[in-house]
């Protein structure tokens, strides 16, 4: 890095000692900025249309935000830390930004001055590879040679940089796509998934430079967009009026640039739609995987349910439980589900019954401990828990019950209405379903043997 940035330090010295020194460059300039008439107005429309083009000079500063962590930080406490460490990025975000700024600008100027127009079209020379033709063209060929392999290496380097940062931010959101923090977890299929895109989108634009750097571009800007709404939101929150309305500029010129790009260069929306879409299908298939898993390793039991299991196996030996899907939560409800259950499943006459409930959260949330609370509604003793989804917590709890208690415990359902298609996509979805089939086929995979698994009795 540091050689390739010393080489393109020396060719944009050279430009700008060539730019004042060379017999009507500077004067050359100035005549065609001023030769189409309408002065500064008349410049200025085409450098907002022209703006877009230099959004690959913030590349690089995508990857920044994830070296993050790596950032030293002082302090005697987390928050403390995190503090000085939001502000050392922050020096470390504003040093980068200042150095590509001049680099950006000062050979941008350099190669349009210093380059015959005819050189910038398609097929010239100086296409795509300015600061590259004039190192051939004033600097030598051994000079360019250098500058043209260190520009290869820099391309690897950057390569690498940005797959790096995708294996360590990309991850981390996976799972709320669906998919299971084992597979989000396993780098080594995530390189594999990013070189294949890479090498597919390589051989898609037939490795056209300019092509692929425009669908770079659309996601660079995406990224950042995506960042200034984000501030912009924070900073409204806090009430800061100025650092707002400054963000909010930014996020304005982000989106015009995002626009604009996008209707150029289509591209990079097509591969990000694919990207994206290829990613959901494989957390699709993640969930699906796992349709059978406990997704626990698990369950603690507070006071009061380990007070009302108890009790409830001192009463009759037995521990039979109905399912319940919580409604009003009052008295009337579980009176009326008790009689419901006693009338269409084979319940004991005079058995002392549980409820049990599962409050189902953020399908894509994953935990490994289950907590199991117990709650008293008027007479009725209800067991309650938050999961992802319903049945495997259900099952992770029935098999708990049976291995602490030594009672084989058993439950009681009721069918739902529906296609079994419709209940296996919200399953899929939402975590909820036809629950009880889900259950026994969980329990069935668990535990071959019948007489220990515990009991499902489904009526109505």
């Amino acid at each position: 890095v540091a050689v390739f940035l010393g080489l393109n330090a020396i060719i944009a010295g050279y430009g700008l000692v060539e730019v004042f020194t060379t017999p009507g460059a500077w004067s050359g300039w100035t005549d065609a900025l001023t030769s189409g008439g309408g002065g500064f107005g008349g410049m200025l429309g085409p450098a907002v249309l022209a703006f877009p083009l230099l959004v690959l000079g913030l590349s690089g500063f995508e990857t920044g935000v994830s070296m993050m962590p790596l950032v030293a930080a002082e302090g005697s406490d987390g928050r403390t830390r995190m503090a000085s460490r939001v502000r050392n990025t922050r020096k470390l975000l504003t040093v980068a930004a200042l150095i590509m700024s001049v680099y950006l600008l000062l050979t941008s100027f350099v190669t349009t001055v210093l380059i015959p127009a005819e050189e910038f079209a398609e097929g010239g020379a100086a296409n795509g590879r300015a600061l590259a033709y004039l190192a051939h063209e004033h600097l030598g060929e051994g000079f360019g040679t250098v500058y043209d392999i260190s520009t290869i290496l820099i391309l690897w380097f950057a390569g690498a940089s940005a797959m790096a940062g995708l294996v360590n931010i990309v991850p981390r959101y996976l799972p709320s796509y669906g998919m299971a923090p084992e597979w989000a977890r396993a780098v080594r299929p995530v390189v594999l998934v990013y070189t294949v895109v890479c090498v597919g989108v390589t051989i898609a634009f037939g490795a056209d430079v300019e092509a692929q750097a425009g669908a770079y571009a659309t996601g660079i800007l995406a990224m950042m967009v995506s960042g200034s709404v984000a501030v912009t939101i924070s900073a409204a929150r806090y009430r800061r009026k100025w650092a707002t309305a400054g963000f909010a500029v930014l996020t304005l010129i982000l989106l015009y640039a995002l626009g604009e790009n996008i209707h150029e260069k289509p591209d990079g929306i097509a591969i990000s739609a694919m990207f994206i879409a290829a990613i959901v299908v494989i957390s699709l298939i993640s969930r699906a995987a796992r349709t059978t898993e406990l997704r626990v390793k698990h369950i603690e039991f507070d006071t009061r349910a380990r007070r009302f299991v108890t009790d409830s196996i001192d009463h009759d030996g037995q521990l039979n439980l109905i399912a319940n899907r919580r409604q009003a939560g009052d008295v009337a409800e579980y009176a009326a589900k008790e009689r419901e259950q006693r009338g269409m499943n084979p319940v004991p006459g005079r058995a002392d019954v549980l409820f049990l409930e599962i409050d189902v959260v953020d399908p894509s949330m994953f935990a490994d401990v289950l907590q199991v609370t117990g709650v008293q509604v008027g007479e009725y003793r209800v067991l309650r828990a938050s999961a992802p989804a319903a049945p495997n917590a259900i099952a992770a709890i029935l098999l708990a019950l049976r291995d602490t208690t030594g009672v084989r415990p058993h439950c009681y359902f009721e069918w739902s209405e529906g296609s079994p298609l419709t209940h296996l996509l919200r399953y899929l979805f939402l975590g909820r379903g036809d629950t009880p089939p889900v259950v026994r086929e969980i329990l069935r995979e668990r535990d071959a043997d019948p007489s220990r698994r515990p009991g499902i009795h489904v009526g109505g």
